[in-house]
């Protein structure tokens, strides 16, 4: 889609497109547009399904982005997860203005510039809540509310067509660890005041009730804290510094040093202490070298990997392959985290593992160790009864959220003097709002991009494919001399096979018939053909594919390799 292929819109037009977050979790990312100036909010990533080998990352299809680049004058951040700033690196190229988000946003997003070689100049401007900072023709508010790590807020956006109200991730947590309190009185205010529409996180909306504060865990971690005779890891999110710091004053409460494993948590705690948002008492802090120095009693890990990744801290850990921790009978390891969907498996195998070096698992199954940090049933109703919208948009969860947080927004306004539309839009929908209402009134270009971080960046749908294909069913290699004047076979075939899976007993005579197939394709094809390197190595492959599948049936991805003689 060029530019001129966008829909006409109306000067007097505002235009929202959620580009990512809508019918999914992770990848969160929207633009705001009136006239010609367009800002961005979030830029997210989502982690991939185990079938998307060699996947490390998914950002949102950037089209819309790249066709818009003059109109693009900024990127606002909400807050400093990685389903909302993941993306960043790969934004900030495709437009020249500034990035705005609070202290601790930014700084998450730096070190992820630095690793791309992004040189971020002044483009980065912090601010704080209550801030307005103008950018053309609208003017954005950062207000403060509670989540799971510090410094988050939510953004009311004004426009000639009136204001929007962008949540971020949230929930209304009444005793927030820091004191820094989700600011009730300003939505309330602009509620007052009049808001066009409430684009609102959906994550927890099937959840009754309200979320529990941080606080609620201490209580579970004191008894596990009193209970345990060895060493004491605790699973978390390295961005979930809330918790972090819960755990840290424990440890000081019951004479306990700290060492932070594992790369993000060691990064992300440094990042806290300098901002202030974690607080470790003097010489409570040891490096994970030290780790063994310390009576098992005396110390507590707080690590990466409750999600069972791979690399990470404790999956490491839990097979004695980390060079300074190790597991005994009397440890104890706590899964202080939610377990995202797809990650059971790789879960529950590291609680295997843990379990066969004699150290006793927790989770929050069996303890209160984990509380979300997204708003509940209750407390998304009082959003929107103290903000009052005249349109509401669910956004931030899979599409049964989003429908079941529309119907929940209906009964909370149905018996009120104020009329609210409802808008139950998916990635790509362009919603208008004008004169004349607001409407999902065309699409945009949307998708997803995979992306190895370990190569050059996009991985394309036909490199997946093969990755698949070779997982499922391995490869054959056929390697075939030929001479160069005639094209005759000179010598026999030779075929390897790589993880193709075949009885044993006939392995010998399968690669045998296949290496007959080989010489009788090639004598039974004509001169030219022979001749003709890339035609008769896409021959070769058509008849050995045909021959496996027949005699195995399997599909192994088949390479002949022709040399000329």
């Amino acid at each position: 889609m060029n530019q001129s292929d966008l829909p006409v819109v109306s000067p007097a037009t505002l235009e929202v497109i959620p580009l990512g977050g809508l019918g999914e979790f992770g990848m969160n990312m929207m633009a705001v547009s009136w006239e010609d100036t367009t800002i961005l909010i979030d830029a997210g990533v989502m982690f991939p399904d185990p079938d998307q080998l060699g996947v490390d990352l998914i950002i949102p299809d950037l089209t819309y982005v790249e066709e818009r680049r003059q109109n693009v004058k900024a990127l606002v951040l909400t807050h400093g997860h990685e389903d909302h700033i993941g993306g960043v690196p790969y934004v900030m190229p495709l437009f020249d203005g500034p990035v705005y988000g609070t202290a601790m946003t930014l700084a998450m997003v730096e070190p992820k510039l630095e690793e791309h070689g992004i040189d971020a100049g002044d483009r980065l401007k912090t601010v704080q809540p209550r801030q307005r900072v103008t950018i053309g023709p609208l003017t954005i508010e950062f207000i403060r509310v509670t989540h799971s790590m510090p410094d988050c807020v939510a953004l009311a956006i004004t426009c000639p067509a009136g204001t929007i109200i962008h949540t971020g991730d949230f929930k209304i947590d009444q005793t927030p660890i820091d004191g820094e309190h989700f600011d009730l009185h300003r939505f309330a205010e602009l509620g007052t005041q009049g808001v066009l529409a409430l684009f609102c996180d959906s994550t927890n909306v099937d959840r009754r009730g309200f979320t529990g504060s941080e606080t609620e865990v201490i209580s579970a971690f004191e008894e596990i804290f009193t209970s345990t005779q060895g060493k004491l890891v605790v699973a978390a999110f390295s961005s979930s510094i809330y918790r972090l710091q819960l755990l840290v004053d424990l440890a000081a409460q019951f004479d306990r040093k700290v060492a932070f494993i594992g790369r993000s948590m060691d990064k992300n705690s440094e990042i806290a202490q300098r901002l202030g948002f974690l607080r470790i008492p003097s010489g409570i802090q040891i490096r994970d070298m030290d780790v063994p120095n310390y009576a098992a009693q005396d110390v507590l890990c707080l690590a990466t990997g409750s999600q069972g990744e791979p690399q990470a801290a404790l999956p490491r850990i839990a097979i004695d392959d980390h060079r300074h921790v190790r597991l005994g009978p009397d440890d104890t390891v706590v899964f202080s985290a939610r377990a995202i969907p797809g990650n059971e498996k790789a879960i529950a195998r590291t609680m295997s593992h843990i379990a066969r070096r004699g150290a006793h698992v927790i989770t929050d199954g069996m303890k209160h160790v984990h509380v979300s940090g997204h708003a509940s049933a209750e407390e998304l109703k009082l959003l929107i009864s103290l903000v009052r919208p005249r349109y509401f948009v669910p956004i931030h969860g899979e599409y049964r959220q989003l429908a079941e947080h529309a119907r929940m927004a209906k009964k909370v306004m149905g018996g009120t003097d104020r009329k609210l539309d409802v808008l139950l839009a998916q990635d790509g929908d362009i919603i208008q709002f004008d004169a004349r209402g607001a409407r999902i009134a065309d699409k945009a270009p949307t998708g997803r991009i995979l992306i190895d971080a370990t190569r050059t960046g996009e991985v394309a749908d036909d490199v997946l494919r093969d990755r698949r294909h070779l997982a499922g069913d391995g490869v054959v290699i056929a390697v075939v001399a030929i001479s160069r004047q005639k094209g005759l076979l000179t010598g026999r075939p030779e075929v390897v096979a790589r993880g193709f899976v075949v009885d044993e007993d006939e392995a010998d005579s399968l690669f045998t018939d296949a290496e007959n197939v080989i010489a009788e394709c090639i004598e039974h094809s004509s001169l030219e053909e022979r001749t003709d390197q890339g035609l008769m190595t896409e021959k070769l492959r058509t008849e050995l594919r045909r021959f496996f599948k027949k005699r195995s049936g399997r599909r192994p991805m088949v390479l002949p390799i022709l040399m000329e003689i």
